[in-house]
């Protein structure tokens, strides 16, 4: 990682401190930002979320997929914890925290809000940041990219039924329009416009000339993280200032879901005897979100000034370190997860 990827943590610390003055300091300019919406769709978020997801989709390899059969056993672990456990174990926190735990301390109007936002972050494992984490624990590219590309073909097809199920068990109202819209806006398109870029960027020049144009845009990528996280918190400054403790709040049961997932996937990968290269990643995309399609939806379901959308910002802040303290974990554990591979 390079410097400042390194201190990553630190720099959307200060977007988020950032975002708050100025939401504080220029509320007209931030009114007018919200303004700009068509179907619910922020209009200046939504390039800014294509600028941070279409890097990291021309990353995708259909072509790759026949591999699959070559070590299935991280893939099926893969899919189970992403489809069949992560989504109903965040659902099940988010219920049990703001519906019970902390009941005392939010109206349940703004439970239900947050709940929502945690279910968006729940039902969309990472597409893009567990490249990273893979190439910090000394993961298996090809295979990484293997995973990365089936979890994507899943979330097409089952991010919005998922979403909408557990919406409905939590009784929100979902506008099924807007969520197919945002999957096919934030997953669908970028998917393909990645495909078209790398197919030519591969006639031109093969692997080196997509890395060579990957790494010309990951700057602005992170630019745009940055700026969202600006953009997110500058319009849910004055939420926070008002009640500091709803960031703590929201963050318990991300931190619980997180370390637990990556047991799960962890602990099922030395069961069945998966070598680290591939135990690692496969343990990381389960506990890393998808956090550009969850605030994504977020804003396109509720509004931007929602507590789902401050749910799914407040993800991104979670993330970053909790991912970091996780490779770190993995990398040490590495011989006795590979002892147990044999």
């Amino acid at each position: 990682m390079s410097a400042f990827e390194r201190y990553l943590t630190v720099w959307v610390g200060l977007c988020i401190i950032a975002g708050i003055a100025l939401g504080q300091m220029l509320p007209g300019v931030f009114e007018i930002l919200a303004g700009l919406e068509y179907a619910s769709v922020n209009l200046v978020v939504a390039v800014l979320i294509w600028a941070m997801v279409y890097p990291m989709m021309i990353a995708v390899d259909f072509a790759s997929l026949h591999r699959i059969k070559d070590q299935p056993k991280g893939l099926v672990i893969t899919i189970i914890v992403n489809w069949l456990i992560k989504p109903f174990t965040m659902a099940f926190l988010g219920v049990w925290f703001f519906q019970h735990i902390f009941a005392d301390f939010i109206p349940p109007a703004d439970a239900e809000s947050y709940i929502a936002g945690l279910i968006l972050l729940g039902a969309a494992p990472c597409t893009a940041m567990v490249f990273v984490w893979s190439q910090l624990t000394r993961g298996d590219a090809n295979y990484t990219l293997i995973q990365v590309s089936v979890n994507d073909v899943i979330m097409v097809f089952a991010f919005a039924p998922i979403v909408a199920l557990l919406l409905g068990v939590t009784e929100i109202p979902v506008p099924w329009e807007t969520l197919l819209l945002s999957v096919l806006l934030y997953v669908v398109v970028p998917l393909i416009a990645g495909i078209l870029t790398r197919k030519r960027l591969m006639a031109a020049g093969g692997e080196a000339e997509v890395d060579a144009f990957t790494a010309r845009v990951k700057p602005a990528s992170v630019v745009a993280l940055l700026a969202t996280v600006v953009l997110l918190f500058g319009f849910q400054g004055g939420v926070i200032l008002a009640q500091p403790l709803l960031i703590v709040l929201i963050a318990v049961p991300l931190l619980i879901q997180s370390y637990g997932i990556f047991a799960v996937a962890y602990i099922a990968a030395w069961a069945w005897r998966v070598p680290h290269r591939i135990a690692a990643p496969c343990a990381m995309i389960g506990t890393s979100n998808f956090f550009e399609l969850a605030v994504a939806v977020a804003i396109s379901l509720f509004g931007l000034h929602s507590g789902a959308a401050l749910a799914t910002v407040v993800g991104v802040l979670v993330e970053v370190p909790v991912m970091l303290s996780l490779v770190a974990f993995a990398n040490r554990t590495r011989g006795w997860i590979d002892a147990r591979a044999g």
